[in-house]
Order: structure tokens, then sequence, then C-alpha cells
């Protein structure tokens, strides 16, 4: 059986935190600030906490990512 390998684009866009929770970035952070809000473009900077029921497949896709 070979190794599962860590899935790139996802070893890109998720981090570990020290508790093992995946950090993620907000989407709608690209273009057309003109429309949004200063109060919504301030909270889109922040990271966001993976939700639980996506954890586990992007848990799979990083199985051997260490940060």
């Amino acid at each position: 059986m070979p190794k599962m390998k860590t899935h790139r684009g996802a070893a890109k866009r998720f981090k570990k935190t020290g508790t093992g929770k995946l950090k993620r970035a907000h989407a709608y952070t690209s273009h057309m600030f003109r429309n949004k809000s200063q109060k919504q473009k301030r909270k889109l900077r922040k990271a966001a906490i993976v939700h639980s029921g996506d954890f586990k497949r992007i848990h799979q896709m990083l199985t051997y990512k260490k940060k």
C-alpha cells in the first residue's frame, strides 16, 4: 500500500493551530471592496477556524502536515 500524499492545494490554504484545529482564510476578500462595509472588510482580514463538519475531510488531505 503506497503512502498517502498531502494535498498540496489544501496545504497552502490551511494551517494547524497548537491545539490541532485548522485555521483558514475568509472568502470574498479579493475585489469589489466599494460594496462592502468597513466592518465587513475588517472582519474578513482575520483568520477563522474550520467547521467541525468539514474538519474530517480536510484533515485527511493534510495527512503529513506539521504546521
